[in-house]
């Protein structure tokens, strides 16, 4: 929760960068937006503000603000990396086994920091629920106050706006002495209430245009909106700029409104409403209800400067033409097609707790307990027989959980080198650069064979480096890998950073690779599946790779994938290993040859 704190707050950079960018649009192209759709553009907002809640990753419209996904990694977590050993398994235990070497990344993550603003962030949040609750309670005693609608003149007017408006749908009219102007209140059970002093006054016109107006805000559902908005208002409560939008929302919605209802009326009529808007201008400041719940009562009253505005709409307010119609909507779906690109940056609780959305319907799934296993550790196994198209799986939340796939994306680092030509399968080796490492085996010129089994981390370095960061997102993009997000440390994108994957991913990935369905070459293919072959023997061939994830001179996750291949099949597996000291590659590999071996697939000791 601490954490989400933090990127809450980054996020919230961008929601304040965002509105500018909105207000700004709006005012460029007030002049080709008609009313309704200057209020509609709010609903865009409104959407946006409610991305960090969704635990759904958006649809990225042609990553047009990547780069500002970029900027919110990299100022959302800093990271320093420094070389440190883990286990590995002994080169004397098997002679072709691979290699398990690891980086440590030290978090820098502010978790006390995090933890006290989120305390702060529930206070304001209880004392806004505590507002809205207590506005709600006076109004109630409103409404027990409040009786039918008796005068007979009035009563028939308001069935002719119903009639005149096509407006089905009985809404009662109540008065009460407790209102110094009209509201409607109610979102299944809509109610309009009307002052007592209004009724005894009596006249006619301004009673038509009270009821029309409060039916125009019925008709298009800003009850709901609302209700919405005064969700947004409580979860951002300590964000001026969302309380600014808000508020010129309302503004906009009332203007809206007011030119739905001008739409209604003959030409000599507009100064008769806006008249209308004048008398309750002065009473605008004795509203009974405290702010938290005005947002819940629609009236056609408002603050000086917002009937300013709606009487300046008034006053030079022509019918919208075709064309201009025309012009409003295309310049609606431009900035909504600008906005709706920065969903990306605002889906903080995707990008931190992703989830891969495992279709398990008209699959062939067994569901297998192996907690005796795994033991202390969390995590999952996913075993996937491409014969048979079935799938075994033990836990399935975290097998579609996405992590960091630390060393087991080297696969693809390899492949993507050599489909670049940055190396071939007959010349793969880099120089050793002469920098001392803490590991023996990594001070010495190095091949794609070599640096995979012994996972050297400064050969796929380099390699990335010569790929280019923008080929790399490219092909991550174009094979669908995990949740496809690149940020721009390209040393260190794969190592608890922003590219994550889930298991069930791991060997739906390895699968693809098995049969090239990537459309690579096939040369390149076969040079990677050489590097990452660990036994060939009369039982079979096995491959993987292995990974271990270091926080903190901790190991926090391991993993383990790959494939056998025997008698004419072909088994994807992938481990993952998940503890907060003690979850290594390694141990991923014992506990998946644990598995293998009860299920009959593979026996290390026929080795």
């Amino acid at each position: 929760m601490a954490d989400f704190m933090i990127r809450f707050l980054i996020c919230n950079i961008f929601i304040s960068l965002i509105i500018g960018i909105l207000l700004l649009a709006k005012h460029l192209l007030k002049d080709n937006l008609t009313n309704r759709m200057h209020y509609n553009l709010w609903f865009l907002l409104l959407g946006l503000l409610s991305i960090p809640f969704i635990p759904v990753h958006p649809v990225q419209f042609l990553q047009i603000f990547s780069w500002f996904g970029n900027l919110k990694s990299t100022a959302s977590s800093s990271a320093e990396t420094v070389i440190k050993e883990t286990s590995a398994l002994s080169q004397s235990d098997t002679a072709n086994w691979m290699n398990d070497f690891s980086i440590s990344v030290s978090r820098k993550t502010p978790g006390a920091i995090g933890m006290i603003l989120c305390i702060l962030w529930i206070i304001g949040i209880f004392i806004m629920i505590v507002l809205v609750i207590k506005s709600m309670l006076r109004f109630n005693n409103i409404k027990n106050s409040a009786l039918p609608l008796q005068n007979p003149a009035v009563r028939k007017l308001y069935h002719d706006c119903l009639k005149e408006m096509h407006i089905t749908k009985p809404i009662p009219v109540c008065s009460t002495a407790f209102l110094k102007s009209p509201i409607i209140v109610g979102l299944f059970k809509p109610c309009i209430y009307l002052p007592i002093h209004l009724i005894s006054d009596h006249n006619v016109n301004d009673i038509r245009y009270i009821l029309m107006h409060e039916l125009e805000h019925y008709k298009y559902k800003d009850a709901l909106a609302n209700y919405f908005m005064n969700i947004i208002g409580v979860l951002y409560w300590f964000n001026p700029l969302v309380w600014y939008s808000l508020k010129e929302m309302k503004n906009d919605r009332e203007v809206a409104c007011d030119t739905s209802v001008l739409k209604l009326l003959d030409e000599d009529a507009y100064e008769d409403y806006g008249n209308t808007l004048i008398n309750f201008a002065e009473k605008v400041s004795l509203t009974p209800f405290p702010f938290a719940f005005e947002n819940n009562a629609i009236g056609i009253s408002g603050n000086m400067k917002q009937m300013q505005k709606r009487i300046m709409n008034i006053a030079n307010y022509h019918p919208a033409s075709f064309r201009r119609n025309l012009c409003s909507a295309f310049a609606y779906l431009m900035i909504a097609f600008f906005l709706l690109g920065t969903a990306p940056i605002l889906s903080i609780q995707a990008a931190e707790n992703n989830r891969y959305y495992f279709n398990d319907a008209n699959r062939n799934i067994s569901y297998i307990d192996l907690s005796d296993v795994f033991e202390e550790y969390n995590g999952s196994f996913v075993l996937y027989d491409a014969t048979e198209d079935s799938w075994q799986i033990y836990n399935k939340e975290y097998a579609t959980t996405r992590i960091s796939p630390a060393s087991t994306f080297k696969i693809y680092s390899a492949l993507f080198s050599l489909e670049t030509g940055i190396i071939t399968p007959e010349q793969s080796q880099i120089p050793w650069n002469g920098q001392n490492y803490v590991y023996d085996l990594w001070n010495a010129d190095q091949t794609l064979e070599s640096a995979m089994k012994n996972s050297v981390t400064w050969y796929f370095q380099a390699l990335d480096q010569q790929t280019t960061l923008s080929s790399i997102k490219k092909y991550v993009q174009e094979i669908g890998y995990g949740n496809q997000l690149v940020e721009d440390d390209i040393s260190s994108y794969w190592m608890n950073s922003s590219l994550k994957i889930s298991p069930v991913e791991q060997v739906e990935m390895l699968n693809k690779f098995y049969y090239n369905q990537f459309g690579f070459s096939p040369e390149n293919i076969k040079a990677v599946k050489d590097s990452i072959c660990l036994y060939s023997a009369d039982q079979g061939t096995l491959s993987g790779k292995t990974g271990t994830e270091e926080v903190n001179g901790h190991n926090v996750n391991g993993w383990f994938i790959g494939y056998i291949e025997q008698d004419n099949r072909t088994y994807f597996f992938a481990t993952n290993i998940q503890n907060e000291k003690l979850a290594s590659g390694p141990i991923a590999t014992e506990l998946t040859f644990s598995i293998l071996s009860d299920l009959g697939l593979w026996n290390t000791y026929q080795e």
